[in-house]
This record gives C-alpha cells, structure tokens and sequence, in this order.
C-alpha cells in the first residue's frame, strides 16, 4: 500500500511540475538585456533567475511562470512586459527548473518566490509590498500565495485555477481528485486574504485549464478587480496587443 501510494504521489508530481533543466532552452537570447541573478531560498537551496531592468520603470514585477520550461524559455515573455509597458521583471526559475538546485515541491517554490521577491526588493531598492506579483498558470498559484500573505503593490493572473485538485477533476471526472492529491495550490481559499488591485485574464478556449475555473477564482476575489476575457484564447496562446493594452492602463491606476 505504501508503495502505491508512493507511486500516485512521484505520478502527481511529474504531472504537475515539469521542469526543464539546464542547459535546455536558449541561454543566450539575442538583444535580451538582463542580468543574471542568484540568491537562496529560506532551506538553503541556491535559485536563479533572470532580471530584466527598466530605467523608468512604471512598476517592478515578479514573474512566476508555469509548470514547464526554464527562464530560458520565458524570458521572451518577461521581455515583451518590460518593454511594452515598462517595467523591470525578474523571472525566476523554482527549485529544479534550469540551473536552480534541488526538486519541486509546493512548499519548496512557495519558499522560493518569498527569496526571489526579496532579491528583487533589494536590487530595486523598494520595499517588498511595492512589487507587482504577475502569475501565469500554475505561477498564479504562486502570485496568490504571496499576495494573500504578505501584500503586494498589485496582482495579475494569466490562465490560472482555483486550486490544482479542481483542474484534475476536470481531466479526471470519474476520479476523486481532490481527495487524492497532495499538491493543493488552494488559491481559491487564499484569495479571499488578498485586498489590493487584480487583473486577471484567460482564454476562453483554455483546453488545459478551462475559463469556467478561472472565472471562479476571479469571483472570489475582493474589490478592486478587473477580468479580461480573451476570445478564442487557448492555454499557452502568446498575449494579444489587446492585453498589452490593458495591463498598461492598469498598471497607470495602482
């Protein structure tokens, strides 16, 4: 029995986390600009990232990406946020992801964000409530934890979920996901903590994460928050110009 479940839980999480290592991705991305950054998660395991500086930034965001990839693979969305609505952005890469050390676990990313938010206070020289916690899809889980924690400047959400076991559920539907998983991300019970600005936004044609389900958590969300459906968008769809757009207007307000 124990072995079983040891089998469900090593299943659950190559399902959930999905790391590429170094030296896959480009690691040498032309005209890039970024720096790279090392720091040291709260049990010692040493992370790393890239940061991608503004000189008059509107804002200094922490992204926390998805389930795959490096920074190698990310680094064209941090780019495009730097650039078109100006801002510095570090993105980081969690424990076992491209050169960090270690093997993913919720808490062990949830620890590692914390170092990565602390690192890029300081290379900005503001405090940690000033930055701007941007999540895309299991990221989200990330963004939430913190915000609903410790407070942010604003929260925005790309194609996230109430909590993992939900999503399962809808892969799984004759199964009891959400009494078999380990790994929670519970942004829904988390969110409900969280009272600065939000925009959120997801595909209406999510096949991995269904829109339904970010909708959910975008309503248990408190004022002041903004929902930006994208039509026809799926999960790992590049950002419109339109949501460009939107995310500089609403950076203007906060």
């Amino acid at each position: 029995m124990a072995s079983g479940c040891s089998s469900l839980a090593q299943m659950e999480r190559s399902v959930v986390f999905q790391p590429a290592r170094y030296p896959d991705g480009n690691w040498r991305p032309a005209d890039a600009m970024f720096e790279d950054a090392s720091f040291t998660s709260s049990d010692g395991t040493q992370l790393h990232g890239w940061y991608f500086p503004c000189e008059n930034r509107r804002a200094t965001i922490l992204y926390c990406h998805g389930n795959g990839g490096n920074v190698a693979y990310w680094a064209s969305a941090a780019r495009q946020i730097r650039d078109r609505v100006g801002s510095s952005v570090l993105v980081f890469d969690y424990r076992g992801y491209g050169r960090s050390e270690g093997q993913p676990t919720e808490t062990g990313i949830l620890d590692d964000a914390r170092a990565a938010r602390l690192w890029l206070a300081r290379r900005e020289g503001i405090p940690e409530r000033q930055i701007v916690l941007l999540g895309r899809s299991l990221g989200g889980g990330v963004a939430v934890d913190l915000a609903a924690t410790d407070g942010a400047r604003a929260l925005i959400l790309e194609s996230t979920f109430t909590s993992i076991p939900d999503v399962a559920q809808t892969m799984f539907p004759l199964l009891p996901m959400r009494w078999l998983m380990e790994t929670r991300f519970d942004s829904k019970a988390k969110i409900e903590n969280y009272h600065g600005p939000l925009l959120q936004s997801h595909g209406t044609d999510d096949r991995t994460i269904p829109y339904a389900i970010g909708r959910r958590l975008f309503d248990s969300a408190n004022e002041p928050k903004q929902f930006l459906p994208i039509p026809g968008g799926d999960h790992n769809d590049p950002p419109r110009e339109a949501y460009y757009r939107v995310l500089s207007a609403f950076l203007d307000t906060i």
